[in-house]
């Protein structure tokens, strides 16, 4: 079982800047990739970025988004510069056992999940 932490979300104005941070605890979390999903009302989930050892983006947020990962500490960064009206959603931290795929399906765990709001 591995479990999963969000926090970072907030409130912004266009143009500004937020991360997110995901803790993994439980056993063997180190071995899964992991990687950020967001979702808007009425909309399936979508990929953002994902990282092993290599990091993986969708193409919205390339440029702006940086997704790393202290293996050490077990936690995951999605640092957002940059942001956009179109960035607002609740996004999610999840892990897969393997190697990258953006189909959320595919991902075993997932944190609650935390709120992104940018105004215009």
């Amino acid at each position: 079982q591995v479990q999963l932490a969000e926090s970072g979300g907030g409130l912004v104005q266009a143009g500004a800047s937020l991360r997110l941070s995901c803790e993994a605890s439980g056993r063997s979390a180190r071995d899964y990739f992991m990687a950020w999903f967001r979702q808007v009302p009425g909309k399936e989930l979508e990929f953002v970025a994902g990282t092993l050892w290599s990091p993986r983006y969708t193409d919205s947020v390339k440029g702006r988004f940086t997704i790393s990962r202290d293996h050490a500490k077990h936690t995951v960064y999605l640092q957002m510069t940059s942001l956009k009206p179109e960035d607002t959603a609740v996004y999610y931290c999840a892990a897969k056992g393997g190697t990258y795929s953006a189909a959320s399906v595919l991902y075993e765990y997932w944190g609650q999940g935390t709120q992104v709001t940018v105004r215009p």
